[in-house]
């Protein structure tokens, strides 16, 4: 399962994935059944999660029903327990939409849940972040996870998001930061899918983001935080929701913007 998994993610056009995953969700779910673990994304209970990874496969990672990743189960806890996200109806612009977000953001917020993306077939409009097709202060609240370190322009990308969110409006902004490094990697020279692969972990990365992602956000002009919210969990919470050990990187319009 491992190596088939792998193969699909580095061999197969994600709009592609997207289309064709969900025939086989019923499988996953019977090959995985039991209680040991349950993801808060859809609530589902099975007997471990299933392995997910582009260079090299994480155990325990990805929902057989949903599709999420420790990431996802991570921010919807954050949501859910640390946020209003859930109390009131935002305008939210929703940025390469993950698929076990979208019924639920569907259903709660109607025509307020804006979805965009360069290539998914799932979103409701195509975009580049880097040049995003709305006016000024237009939205509330932004979701943008693990897109900017694909971004040719990352910090174009960043001003173009502080930009259509509404002064006092917030967001999640993930990206895959290497703990304990003090420095983002990047490397323009590097233009093959091997170099990429080698030099950051992933072909399609353009970018190895070090712990100055935070300072690059505030650039922009947000307020940022970068939150270790997974620590605030039990051992055994961790384990049966199969969460990972990133920060939630939350960000804030200030109001005088």
């Amino acid at each position: 399962m491992k190596a088939l998994i792998r193969y699909v993610l580095n061999h197969v056009p994600r709009k592609y994935i997207h289309r064709i995953v969900h025939f086989f969700i019923p499988l996953f779910c019977l090959m995985y059944a039991g209680k040991k673990v349950q993801c808060p994304v859809c609530g589902r209970h099975f007997r471990r999660f299933m392995p997910y990874g582009h260079a090299c496969s994480r155990d325990n990672a990805l929902c057989p029903n949903c599709l999420s990743l420790e990431r996802h189960r991570l921010m919807w806890l954050f949501l859910t327990n640390e946020t209003d996200f859930f109390e009131k109806k935002y305008r939210l612009l929703h940025i390469a939409p993950e698929p076990c977000f979208m019924p639920h953001l569907e259903k709660y917020l109607g025509d307020q849940y804006l979805t965009a993306d360069l290539e998914s077939p799932l979103a409701k409009v195509k975009m580049d972040i880097q040049h995003i097709p709305l006016g000024e202060n237009e939205v509330d609240i932004i979701f943008c996870n693990h897109i900017l370190e694909h971004v040719e322009n990352d910090r174009l990308a960043m001003r173009e998001m502080f930009r259509v969110m509404r002064p006092g409006g917030w967001g999640i902004m993930l990206s895959p930061v290497v703990p304990g490094k003090k420095t983002t990697d990047e490397d323009s020279s590097l233009t093959t899918w091997e170099q990429r692969l080698k030099a950051y972990g992933q072909g399609d990365h353009l970018r190895e983001y070090g712990e100055d992602y935070a300072d690059r956000l505030t650039e922009a002009g947000f307020e940022t935080e970068a939150i270790d919210y997974a620590n605030r969990f039990s051992e055994k919470e961790f384990t049966t929701f199969g969460l990972c050990r990133d920060k939630i990187y939350r960000v804030k319009k200030p109001q005088q913007a």
